[in-house]
C-alpha cells in the first residue's frame, strides 16, 4: 500500500518521467556455486572418487580430508592446523614429486600425526622407502610429535569416471 502510494507521488512530479521512476532492477540469485568442480569435458579426463562428487557432500559420500578436534566448539588452534596440513600436502608433493595419485588424508590422534596416502609405482622400491623414512624423520621434528606415513602403492591411477 505504501508503494503504491510512493509511485503515485512519483508520478506526479513533473521533472521525473517515466523512465526515470523505475531505475530498480531485480534479478533471481545465482546460486551456481563452482568451486572445487571438475567440468565436464569430453569424456576423456579422469575423474576420481574425491573429485567426482563436489564439496557439499562432504559428510555424505566423502570423507574429510583432515581429522581433527579443531573445530569442536570451544576449541583453538583452527587456522593454525589449515597451515599445517596445506604445508603438509605441499612437502608430500615435494618429497614424492609427481607420484602421488590422489589426496592426502591427515589425521590427528591425540600426539600422533597419521599421513595416509595413495602411490603411484614409477619410482623403486628402495627410493620409496628412502623417501618415507626421510619424510617422516623430518615431519618429526618440524612437529615434536610422532608422525606415522600409510603408503600405499598402486600400479597406476585408478578412474572412477571420465568426464
Amino acid at each position: 500500500m505504501a508503494a503504491a502510494a510512493a509511485a503515485r507521488g512519483l508520478r506526479a512530479l513533473p521533472h521525473i518521467g517515466p523512465s526515470a521512476a523505475r531505475p530498480l532492477h531485480t534479478t533471481p540469485a545465482c546460486l551456481k556455486t563452482r568451486a572445487a568442480r571438475v567440468r565436464v569435458g569430453k569424456g576423456d579426463k579422469l575423474v576420481t572418487y574425491e573429485q567426482a562428487h563436489p564439496p557439499h557432500y562432504i559428510g555424505h559420500r566423502k570423507g574429510w580430508l583432515s581429522l581433527h578436534t579443531g573445530n569442536l566448539c570451544g576449541e583453538g588452534g583452527a587456522a593454525e592446523r589449515a597451515v599445517e596440513d596445506a604445508f603438509l600436502r605441499r612437502f608430500l608433493a615435494g618429497t614424492f614429486p609427481g607420484v602421488l595419485v590422489d589426496a592426502v588424508v591427515l589425521r590427528r590422534r591425540a600426539n600422533l600425526l597419521v599421513v595416509s596416502t595413495l602411490l603411484g609405482r614409477a619410482l623403486p622400491p628402495t627410493k620409496l622407502h628412502f623417501l618415507g623414512g626421510y619424510a617422516e624423520t623430518l615431519l618429526s621434528h618440524f612437529y615434536k610429535c610422532p608422525v606415522r606415513l600409510e603408503l600405499q602403492t598402486l600400479p597406476a591411477r585408478v578412474p572412477y569416471k571420465y568426464l
